[in-house]
């Protein structure tokens, strides 16, 4: 039985991210074979300090964006980094940075600088604005983006009227899973001509592919000239749209097809509703009247325990689960040959609980790979490798 190679195994990725966009994006990358090499400068990524810690510089936000990548330590305003990091830019594949413009430019490291090196070289400029846009150059984080793109008004919309910020950092996971899309599109496109292969430049604007990502949602009447009706999903925006409560806790169900809503109404005794009353009969008046049929579910799930609707919803094939919380959630998928959490050693013994894959393949399955590495663990074994390598 052959095992077959990783999807990006022999590929290198120069990485100089920093906090979470990127990182998750390269670590995507190493998952699959990628041989990603992240350089940090002296003081290491600010996330190596975020969270609780067994061994500093090594906090869990840190541990689960950075397995499988190699450390290289550099102090990039020194005279001796640049000569590394343009030997460690010619092995390179790809090259992908969220650092400021200004910065990249008084370094060396623009995408004109880097390119007489390295003309095949894909260069990612993970940016918070389109560098063509009203705000580029601005500093961008994840609750900024949250805000700009609406989420916060969504959230007030579909509640109690008072703007929240999602308990996530979605857009910066949001815009490094496009930004390992871009790196995969880039090199599927320069290996179909390798022999007259170019170099390419690639931004990821933060701002505007979440603005992508959210209005996709919400364009609705928005999306014809002249507009039809007001931007806004009304089933998304109901508040109505939540968890049910029980007799005796919360259940998370949703009636969503024809066939749902026909079975919820003869398990709660109101079949007849389904031929008398017009609002339950096709998607289309339920979204109309989508406050009014939430809220009949509602008032029916609260009249029985959660047990009673785990069975008989399951039963009538509706979907419906429990709300578990974070911690409940992580021992079930701990406890669960399928994951995504396991446990997973470094190099000194020490047990972490991480989080691995969640995709399965039939062959070269993407693996979490090695720990998240200590600052300028690998510094010395690249920097061996990376004597070798031509700087033209």
């Amino acid at each position: 039985m052959t095992t077959m190679a990783l999807p990006l195994s022999g590929v290198r990725i120069l990485d100089l991210t920093s906090v979470i966009m990127g990182p998750y994006a390269t670590q995507m990358l190493a998952e699959y074979g990628a041989d990603v090499i992240k350089v940090e400068p002296p003081e290491g990524d600010i996330m190596r300090g975020m969270g609780p810690v067994r061994e500093e510089g090594m906090g869990p936000v840190f541990l689960n964006l950075n397995r499988g990548k190699r450390s290289l330590c550099l102090d990039l305003k020194a005279p001796e980094a640049a000569d590394t990091l343009l030997r460690a830019v010619a092995t390179a594949d790809v090259f992908i940075t969220n650092m400021r413009q200004g910065a990249l430019a008084r370094l060396g490291l623009g995408w004109e600088d880097l390119k007489r090196h390295h003309p095949k070289l894909i260069y990612v400029f993970l940016s918070g604005f389109a560098q063509d846009g009203p705000y580029a150059g601005r500093p961008a984080y994840d609750d900024l983006i949250q805000g700009m793109v609406g989420l916060p008004a969504l959230v007030a919309a579909a509640g109690d009227g008072e703007p929240q910020y999602l308990p996530l950092n979605i857009a910066d996971k949001t815009v490094g899973l496009f930004a390992a899309q871009t790196v995969l599109a880039a090199l599927l496109q320069r290996s179909r001509d390798e022999a007259h292969a170019q170099g390419q430049f690639i931004e990821v604007p933060m701002f505007e592919t979440m603005a992508n990502f959210v209005l996709l949602d919400h364009m609705a009447g928005a999306s014809f000239e002249p507009p039809l009706g007001q931007p806004g999903n009304p089933r998304l925006l109901s508040r109505y749209r939540k968890p049910y409560r029980t007799q005796d806790g919360w259940l998370s169900t949703l009636l969503y097809t024809d066939k749902h809503w026909e079975s919820f109404l003869r398990l709660v005794g109101q079949e007849a509703l389904w031929h008398s009353d017009p609002r339950f009969r096709t998607m289309a008046s339920r979204t109309q009247h989508i406050d009014a049929v939430y809220a009949f579910v509602e008032q029916h799930i609260a009249q029985h325990p959660t047990a009673h609707w785990l069975e008989v919803l399951l039963a009538a094939d509706i979907p419906v689960a429990r709300i578990p919380g974070v911690e409940a959630l992580i021992r079930e998928l701990r406890d669960s040959e399928s994951g995504p959490v396991r446990d997973y050693a470094d190099a000194r013994g020490h047990t972490y609980v991480g989080l691995e894959p969640a995709a399965r393949w039939l062959h070269a399955q993407p693996v979490a790979g090695r720990a998240a590495p200590r600052l300028g663990e690998h510094t010395e074994e690249l920097l061996r490798e990376l004597a070798a390598a031509p700087v033209s």
